[in-house]
């Protein structure tokens, strides 16, 4: 396993979720989608990155509960991060296009919630091994 790979993998993920928070403070309006959009990201590049650091090349998907199915199998504690990441994967394809999904301001700061505990989670685990 690569040290620098893996730095890389944390750092993409802190640089969306750095991204999403400041987006979140701008004085102009934002769209929600996008900072929700960025919140998704940042989730999925710290369980890739947990699937690295675990020998598993991580797969070219956006599906959040997929990606967690992978780390359960590694980690059985990850079960915890699932109601957040059923809500998460929703913002990796859809806010990207036109839609009919109506994303909120309340939306937007679940998704930044559920993205900080995503990543004081994976964090832990990854400082622990």
């Amino acid at each position: 396993m690569d040290k620098d790979l893996l730095q890389q993998w944390l750092d993409k993920a802190n640089d969306d979720l750095r991204s999403a928070e400041y987006l979140s403070t701008m004085h102009h309006p934002t769209p929600d989608e996008v900072i929700c959009f960025h919140c998704q990201q940042s989730a999925e590049k710290y369980l890739k990155g947990f699937l690295y650091l675990n020998n598993i090349e991580p797969p070219k998907i956006h599906d959040l509960e997929e990606l967690l199915e992978m780390c359960i199998r590694i980690n059985n504690t990850f079960s915890v991060l699932s109601s957040k990441l059923i809500v998460l994967t929703n913002y990796a394809v859809i806010p990207r296009y036109p839609n009919e999904l109506e994303i909120t301001s309340d939306d937007m700061k679940i998704a930044l919630k559920y993205a900080r505990e995503v990543q004081e989670f994976v964090l832990g685990i990854i400082k622990c091994m």
